[in-house]
């Protein structure tokens, strides 16, 4: 029987965007700034990790891929749904890819936001720039449905188990598992998910699931690895609280706990984008160097197969529960599989609360 993916007319790949040349970084970081207040000092700043890398971002090649992937395993089950892309911040952006789907006809759109977690900059904010996006094609505007998050989908979490092994394989016997995601102000994870606290409470389960995995390959008890969520990429003002410990701090502290090594796991990260070149492969594993603490980086979950094909049973899944079926929502961990449409006061905008969103019932 042929996968049935009505009433969708296409798969929206929602992501970050990111410069691909070094003209292109400091129009890109003002993008992502814009009304924030960020100084020019800062901007310069952060764009020398760009220009670290010849001014380019990885995460559009890495979305390009992730497109192909899922295109060539739609077409090898056979899914005829086309697969489009668009970003928040850079080219192709959202507003054009939207513009080009209503000129071809759609009227319902799945999309796939490259951010498995709950949080305002995660879900929220993708959400308003997508009301953004087809607010000015009126009537012709699709409608746009969102993938529920996925980070506990056995497809998420099952290659992050298998990359973590990997990344063991390379260090000390009893080394510290670290899973890393990015940071963001406390005030953002009081207000993630319909109860609060998702943020970090989603993290923590992720962390838990792929501990236990790791675990039962290698034949320990599960309270025999030894785990710590932390967070990187912090970029507010030193007066307001942010979710801690920061990655190169806790290195420290597992130094002076003398760790035989230690892995870092970016779970809150869906490819390799500069949060982890940079913050991660590039800093951490220099303060890592500096402690002489044996370091390797899990790989994240990128193209693999295992997540691509969680991506095709998402789609089918909620084409299902449009269409008034019973489809099995698979999730592992304690909190069970996620919202598929976003309750009101899920994940505010603290700077603009009255500004609209999609897929969400507020």
């Amino acid at each position: 029987m042929v996968p049935d993916t009505s009433p969708y007319d296409a798969l929206l790949l929602v992501s970050f965007g990111g410069p691909e040349q070094p003209s292109d970084v400091l129009p890109f970081l003002e993008n992502v700034t814009r009304g924030r207040g960020i100084p020019r000092e800062r901007l310069l700043e952060v764009g020398e990790h760009y220009y670290a890398f010849g001014g380019v971002s990885p995460i559009n090649a890495q979305n390009r891929a992730l497109v192909a992937a899922i295109e060539s395993d739609f077409a090898a089950h056979g899914i005829d749904l086309p697969v489009h892309w668009g970003n928040r911040n850079w080219a192709p952006y959202l507003s054009d890819t939207m513009a080009e789907l209503a000129e071809a006809g759609a009227s319902r759109v799945l999309a796939l936001l490259t951010s498995a977690y709950s949080s305002y900059s995660g879900c929220r904010q993708y959400r308003e720039n997508l009301a953004a996006a087809v607010t000015p094609l009126g009537h012709r505007a699709p409608h746009v449905d969102r993938i529920r998050h996925y980070f506990n989908h056995p497809g998420f979490v099952e290659t992050t188990v298998a990359s973590t092994l990997d990344a063991l394989a390379a260090v000390p016997e009893g080394a510290h598992l670290l899973f890393v995601t990015h940071s963001v102000p406390e005030a953002m994870n009081d207000g993630s998910g319909p109860e609060g606290g998702a943020y970090v409470a989603q993290h923590e389960d992720v962390a838990r699931l792929v501990t236990t995995g790791v675990a039962a390959a290698s034949g320990r008890d599960p309270a025999q690895v030894p785990w710590s969520l932390v967070y990187c990429s912090r970029s507010g003002p030193a007066t307001q609280p942010w979710l801690e410990p920061d990655v190169n701090d806790h290195l420290e502290v597992l130094s002076a706990q003398q760790a035989p090594g230690v892995v870092v796991v970016p779970i809150g990260f869906v490819c390799d984008h500069m949060e982890v070149r940079y913050d991660l492969d590039t800093e951490a594993r220099r303060t890592a160097e500096r402690l002489a603490l044996p370091f390797a980086r899990a790989a994240t979950v990128g193209t693999d197969p295992r997540f691509v094909a969680a991506i095709r049973e998402l789609v089918l899944e909620r084409a299902a529960l449009v269409r008034g079926g019973s489809p099995a929502r698979r999730a592992l961990g304690q909190l069970g599989p996620s919202h598929d449409i976003c309750p009101p006061g899920c994940c505010p905008n603290l700077r603009a609360p009255d500004r609209p969103a999609l897929c969400g019932a507020d």
